[in-house]
């Protein structure tokens, strides 16, 4: 009688681990994303072709800042939930910045006053 749980390994593989801590590390930040979209298409380069992305680094999403192995991927990408609502992120206002976070610690510029004397 008694043991362990036979179900039990199978809660342990439900999520993956490796999947949330590999994007942590990916994606740009908001910011970063927000700045990329504000400019013009004129200045945005063309992708160059890189054999270590999926796709050769050809289909590209700048809302999601992800790459995907052909247009088809890419274009269902375009229809899910979470592009949507990353693109209704990114046209709204501009995200918070470090420097917005230092200013608000109190970490921002020192204040001396004016100069009086210059040396």
């Amino acid at each position: 009688m008694g043991g362990k749980c036979p179900h039990r390994s199978v809660k342990k593989r439900r999520y993956s681990h490796k999947s949330a801590r590999r994007t942590k590390f990916l994606i740009n930040g908001d910011d970063m994303v927000y700045d990329a979209l504000k400019k013009p298409e004129v200045e945005r380069p063309s992708l160059p072709v890189d054999e270590d992305l999926p796709g050769m680094g050809q289909y590209y999403c700048l809302h999601c800042d992800r790459y995907f192995a052909n247009v088809s991927v890419r274009d269902e990408h375009f229809k899910t939930k979470r592009h949507r609502k990353r693109v209704k992120l990114m046209m709204g206002p501009a995200p918070h910045t470090q420097l917005d976070a230092d200013l608000a610690a109190g970490m921002g510029m020192p204040d001396n006053g004016p100069k009086l004397m210059a040396m």
